[in-house]
């Protein structure tokens, strides 16, 4: 056996046979781009659905792309191996202003240009080897899509959830497009084209999501497998509030509405404050052009502004007041927002501070009247605690807590029927109309006698009408007289179709339901399709889309469900049941220190890798990672890559670089590590396969020494581990890293020879079968190496069954000798219930033996595989 060992430790270490990973890449193509042999399956129950977000077809897949597909398709191998039916599906958000700003620029029909991407970038996919369900390919641009996109707008429309109203909205001057609020930066951006959004007027199509705040905001709950940032963030966003609406009463008889958290500070309010497009400051407007003026000038200030302009002759009165004195001001202010609430706030001076700033701003002669204060101690207004006690200005209701007044006050105002609790979200309806061609037609017709009225089912899809160009700006449907002149389906008279397209992301809030059942002609989905395999096991997408499209996802499906498309009940109606949001890989970025402008890299010297100089000064550039762009000319190309590495080591390098959940700083330097393993697990395979077939043909022997126990344990504990981060933990960079040492520990025990070589090739084969998920082509090359043409007696396509540790009766004592550690004694356990008889087999022992030689030991402590000698001086 030694012998033996001599020589496979050689061949494996020998460097005469180059090792071509591209190549072997390119061999293996074929067959790993396909979904794995079935070995065996477990019950239908037990299939699984992961699923990565869609890509817009852009026509080139970026390093991120990778990252998520590389993700998705190492657990979709995984899966598969452990015996689950996987449904890993692909398809295409290809409805949008990229691809309509694209064909202006082109000349192109965007339909075109869209088809050609997605050619495109599926060539890219099989680069990286994506082993996707193609068969459940979808792409939201084409009429078979869309035209269920329109069903589900419809089923919405029927029950109330899709209504258009005339409302101020968030317009893009360079898009010219409508932006729903969460497509505005916190600088007033637009997220797609940067220009500054301005306000404008306009009949709008909105759909009810506000309906279903309680139940988004309090199934986050639920959602146990989901990060907990991304439900923080969806939490703020609805934005839940408990409070008191109060009804105030004003000197022209109208009622003025106004919710607050704080009714405790009812004594305090000094004046009633409305958004810029209130209907009483709009109505008032038309009266007073000094108003008129002021709202023309300050309705793009930001909401902490401190500016006001008080109503003429309109005052409110306190709804606890003992009379009905009209002595509160009422103010436009651009700080209220028009769309939170009824667009109206009280304003307490003395416990808010932005309500302080303002009266101080445009009532600076006027006191500030406090009514709460601390248990205790001095203090300064704005007094803004939610706790304290009501003061003497509070009337009868002095001495209560904060807490006990809010109660107290609320009833008050019910009697009076002047308020009631209310539970308020900062979560608005969404608005989805596009003033674009290219996005799902909104199936609406206008009827002068009947309204709005739904497309027919049977009508639908209704489809965009081709065009030979694409005007720069607006809205080309509007000018289409054949799309838009029709007639009513519900009374035959001349009627108008709608011209906006839906927002995208309708597109994206139901697709997953279509990958169940994508040739399904009757519905968007069938009903045992989605209700057997939903909610999604495993989705994968960025931490971008944790407001946006998670939420709109999340409202469609809870509707969906609601209406019996399909039984969501133990699932509360939610699609997703683990979230993973992948990083963002960031480039290596070189900036000019002289006058901070971002370099091209044939702007720099890289003769010296470690410290590349700008060619132009000679000096060395200032070198970060940032977020990757073509202004900072640090994007990296993942067909380059993988042209230079091959596809195996870019998956492998890409997945080890850094946690999934974690920022990748990109550095192709790094690679030569995984390039290295990848080799030494081939050459194990080629050292291993003359002698494969005489190795396998007896079962695996028992285990015999210390040293085959020790091997077999630590390599099913590396193997647990790696399935766990597999099946739960999602620590695929521990996953290759643990890959890399079940390499060395055979690579150890081939040279150390002390292991039986039966033992080493079935782990070895083990290693090779769990390597497949990440690097499919090694796998495969390796499996063919050692079977040699012969046929298999295992396969590599099923995951290996976790053997348990095994304990040796033998143990390793350390025998010190005047507290100093000698040698290592193995023997049976139990061994040394004799004193003596320890000392007479150390005396015996070569390696212990020459310590004790012609010494007298004085005292023996055995304690646990310790055996402590104390020798006679």
């Amino acid at each position: 056996m030694r012998l033996l060992t001599l020589r496979l430790s050689k061949r494996f270490t020998s460097t005469a046979h180059h090792i071509d990973l591209l190549a072997i890449g390119e061999k293996w193509k074929k067959k790993t781009v396909l979904p794995i042999p079935t070995v065996s399956k477990k019950s239908p129950k037990d299939d699984i659905y992961v699923l990565a977000m869609f890509p817009y077809p852009s026509g080139m897949l970026h390093i991120g792309h990778l990252r998520v597909y590389t993700i998705s398709d190492t657990l979709n191998r995984f899966y598969q191996m452990k015996g689950y039916n996987v449904i890993h599906p692909i398809g295409w958000d290809a409805f949008g202003l990229p691809a309509e700003n694209a064909a202006l620029e082109r000349g192109v029909d965007p339909a075109v240009w869209t088809k050609q991407n997605i050619a495109k970038m599926k060539q890219q996919l099989a680069m990286m080897l994506a082993n996707f369900n193609w068969d459940r390919e979808l792409t939201t641009c084409y009429p078979e899509y869309y035209k269920f996109t329109q069903e589900i707008f419809l089923k919405l429309f029927k029950r109330g959830l899709a209504y258009r109203k005339e409302a101020e909205i968030n317009w893009d001057p360079v898009d010219q497009t409508v932006l729903a609020n969460e497509q505005v930066d916190s600088e007033g951006r637009s997220w797609r084209s940067g220009a500054i959004v301005e306000k404008k007027q306009l009949r709008q199509w909105f759909l009810g999501i506000e309906t279903f705040a309680h139940e988004l905001l309090h199934d986050l709950d639920k959602l146990q497998e989901w990060p907990s940032n991304v439900k923080a963030m969806q939490k703020n966003w609805i934005g839940e509030s408990h409070g008191t609406e109060l009804r105030f009463k004003t000197n022209t008889d109208v009622l003025i509405s106004a919710f607050t958290t704080r009714v405790d500070t009812i004594f305090s309010i000094q004046y009633i404050a409305l958004a810029l497009d209130h209907p009483i400051v709009q109505d008032a407007a038309k009266k007073d052009t000094d108003l008129a003026q002021f709202i023309n000038s300050n309705k793009d200030l930001p909401n902490n502004s401190k500016t006001g302009y008080q109503v003429k002759r309109l005052y409110c009165s306190n709804p606890l007041s003992a009379g009905a004195e009209f002595n509160i001001p009422v103010f436009a202010a651009p700080y209220v927002v028009g769309k939170y609430g009824s667009g109206a706030v009280m304003g307490c001076p003395a416990h808010d501070e932005r309500d302080y700033e303002f009266w101080k701003n445009c009532m600076p002669n006027e006191p500030v009247i406090c009514t709460v204060e601390p248990k205790s101690g001095d203090f300064e207004l704005p007094y803004a605690s939610e706790h304290g006690i009501l003061n003497s200005n509070a009337g009868e209701l002095s001495g209560l807590t904060t807490k006990e007044a809010r109660k107290i006050i609320t009833t008050m105002l019910e009697q009076k029927g002047l308020g009631e609790s209310k539970t308020q979200y900062r979560l608005r309806d969404w608005l989805i109309s596009r003033q674009r061609y290219w996005g799902t037609p909104i199936p609406i017709i206008h009827c002068e006698a009947c309204g709005p009225v739904a497309v027919p089912d049977e009508d639908l899809p209704v489809t965009l009408p081709k065009l030979e160009g694409l005007p720069s700006k607006g809205n080309p449907l509007a000018n289409i007289n054949d799309f838009v002149n029709t007639t009513c389906p519900s009374c035959g008279s001349p009627a108008k179709r709608e011209t906006d397209t839906m927002d995208t992301f309708m597109d994206s809030s139901w697709y997953f339901f279509r990958h169940l059942s994508p040739d399904h002609a009757k519905a968007p989905f069938k009903f045992e399709d989605a209700t057997k395999n939903m909610p999604v096991n495993i989705y994968i997408g960025g931490v971008e889309h944790s407001i946006l499209h998670l939420l709109y996802a999340r409202f469609i499906s809870k509707f969906l469900a609601s209406i019996g498309m399909w039984d969501g009940r133990k699932h509360a109606g939610e699609p997703f049941k683990k979230l993973v949001t992948q990083g963002m890989v960031h480039g290596k970025t070189y900036v000019n220190p002289s006058n901070g402008r971002f370099l091209k890299p044939d702007e720099l010297d890289f003769s010296r890798k470690d410290s590349p100089l700008i060619k132009s000064t000679g000096e060395l550039p200032v070198v970060s990672y940032e977020k990757m762009s073509k202004s900072k000319y640090n994007g990296v190309d993942p067909a380059d890559c993988i042209s230079k590495y091959g596809p195996d080591a870019t998956r492998a390098h890409i997945l080890f670089q850094a946690p999934i959940d974690e920022v990748l700083m990109w550095d192709e330097t790094k690679i030569v590590g995984i390039e290295r393993w990848l080799t030494r697990v081939i050459k194990l395979a080629r050292a291993f396969s003359i002698k494969y077939d005489s190795l396998i043909k007896d079962p695996t022997p028992p285990l015999e020494s210390l040293e085959e126990i020790n091997f077999h344990n630590e390599f099913y504990s590396l193997l647990g581990s790696i399935t766990d981060s597999f099946e739960r933990s999602l620590s695929l960079n521990t996953v290759v890293s643990d890959y890399m040492k079940l390499t060395n520990l055979i690579e150890q025990a081939v040279k150390s020879g002390s292991v039986d070589e039966k033992l080493i090739v079935k782990s070895l084969q083990h290693l090779i079968t769990v390597i497949y998920p990440v690097v499919p082509s090694i796998s495969e090359e390796c499996f063919s190496i050692l079977l040699h043409g012969k046929s298999p007696t295992w396969t590599h396509y099923k995951w290996p069954r976790l053997e348990g540790l095994k304990e040796s009766k033998t143990v390793e004592y350390k025998v010190i000798i005047d507290g100093k550690m000698r040698c290592i004694y193995p023997s049976e356990k139990g061994f040394f219930q004799d004193k003596e008889q320890v000392v007479t087999l150390l005396r015996s022992s070569p390696k212990c033996s020459k310590y004790l030689h012609k010494k007298t030991v004085k005292n023996v402590i055995i304690k646990n595989n310790l055996i402590s000698l104390v020798l006679e001086k």
